[in-house]
């Protein structure tokens, strides 16, 4: 077999996934990830793997594969990556985001930063050592997944609870969303590695009412209940909220940046991160964002029901309070469903995985500090953390001090750069030694 150079291969790698349309349109209808899932197999094939890929639906396609390692009484390591991505308007952007376009020195392209960029790395690490006969001190479960992108019922969902088998062993997991620098200054940076999720809370909200004339008084409008219900949601202040994870993000963050931490006002050091503040303020506290409203069909009828859509997140250890919130801000008349509803996670940043992780990043960037951090959203974590496993989010990233990364998740020109995807390569490489 041919070696292989992870660093040589990977931007490669990460320009051909762009260029394989798997936009999730949230609603079963888009292309599916069933060619980008064939890409993957066939990579993994050319070094001697037996990957399988399974289809929850029509082109709906995901892909596992398991690397024997040293030791395999051990508890495996999960590697998972999302194989689909959000949808995009092409006019928008720079680079048309289907076009893998290597320019300044970035890859550009839907998913270059959600996640084919990981998805790129992992390929590139798992051929370079295979082709040099190099097997982790553990097994290793590979798995590409679909739908993440709309919660996971046709991925991650679907195969932890259809195909829990595939696992088997698997202890801890690692996958999107951390592991990536902030600049402190030109010889310091942190490295975000994800140890907590929030909880999700998609709700769709009802107000019934009386229908009756556009012109007749009305004490009974479903409109109205529905739009101060909406109100009050919108403009709750929720209460500052430190985790375990929250706290110590913020304690090693205030010392690195040599300031003082008053915890009573932690948004006062969350505000001198700059743009990751956006990312790190929501993880404070709970969140509840009206989305959606829809209400009556013609302008002189009164409607009988009126519904909105809520986007609320929780933090780990405060859905009771979240929920309780909520239906008081509800009032009497509104009552509310589930659209979509998932766990938040949390995990202590210790541990031989974790240093593992710190290890790699100091080894290739002696000015790496690795603090955890909460991620507001969701990945398939959660589906995979019902099968026992503790995961976080690494997929490693030297950074520009000027590239906005996080604003560019589900953003418009989204570009990693070629030297920031080589050196999550050797990240991950060293990582699966220590493992």
């Amino acid at each position: 077999m041919t070696v292989l150079n992870g660093e040589d291969e990977v931007a490669e790698l990460c320009r051909d996934l762009i260029r394989i349309d798997s936009t999730n349109t949230g609603d079963n209808t888009g292309p599916g990830e069933r060619a980008a899932a064939e890409y993957v197999a066939g990579k993994l094939a050319e070094v001697g793997l037996e990957p399988r890929i399974l289809e929850s639906d029509d082109r709906r396609a995901s892909v596992i594969a398991r690397i024997e390692g040293e030791d395999s009484s051990r508890g495996a390591l999960l590697l998972h990556g999302h194989l689909d991505v959000v949808p995009f308007h092409a006019e928008d952007w720079t680079h048309h985001p289907l076009s893998g376009e290597i320019a300044d020195g970035c890859v550009w392209g839907r998913g270059a930063v959600d996640m084919k960029n990981m998805d790129a790395m992992i390929l590139a690490v798992v051929r370079q050592r295979l082709s040099e006969g190099r097997r982790p001190p553990r097994d290793v479960v590979l798995a590409f997944t679909a739908d993440e992108e709309a919660g996971g019922a046709y991925g991650a969902q679907w195969l932890s609870e259809e195909h829990p088998e595939l696992f088997e062993g698997c202890t801890e997991a690692i996958g999107e969303v951390g592991g990536f620098s902030v600049s402190l200054d030109d010889d310091r940076r942190l490295y975000l590695i994800e140890a907590a999720e929030k909880g999700i809370a998609w709700m769709r909200l009802t107000a019934r009412g009386r229908a009756g004339h556009g012109s007749m008084l009305s004490a009974e409008n479903a409109i109205t209940e529905l739009a101060e219900a909406v109100g009050r949601i919108g403009r709750y202040e929720w209460p500052v909220r430190l985790t375990p994870t929250v706290e110590t993000f913020l304690v090693e963050t205030s010392r690195a940046l040599g300031v003082e931490l008053d915890l009573d006002d932690a948004e006062a050091t969350v505000a001198k991160l700059g743009p990751l503040a956006r990312m790190i303020g929501a993880v404070l506290r709970n969140t509840a964002n009206p989305t959606m409203l829809q209400g009556g069909y013609k302008a002189n009828v009164i409607p009988q029901t009126a519904t909105a859509h809520v986007d609320g997140r929780f933090l780990p250890g405060y859905e009771d309070e979240f929920f309780k919130t909520i239906d008081e801000l509800l009032g009497p008349n509104v009552t509310r469903e589930f659209v979509y509803h998932d766990i938040a996670l949390e995990t202590g940043f210790d541990g031989p995985l974790v240093r593992a992780m710190a290890d790699a990043l100091v080894a290739e960037d002696p000015g790496a500090l690795a603090v955890p951090y909460t991620l507001s959203g969701g990945t398939d974590l959660k589906a995979f953390s019902r099968l026992g496993m503790r995961g976080f989010g690494f997929a490693p990233l030297r950074l520009p001090a000027d590239l906005d990364f996080s604003g560019m998740f589900h953003g418009v020109d989204e570009r990693v750069p070629v030297d920031s995807l080589q050196f999550g390569v050797r990240v991950l490489d060293r990582f699966l030694d220590a493992c």
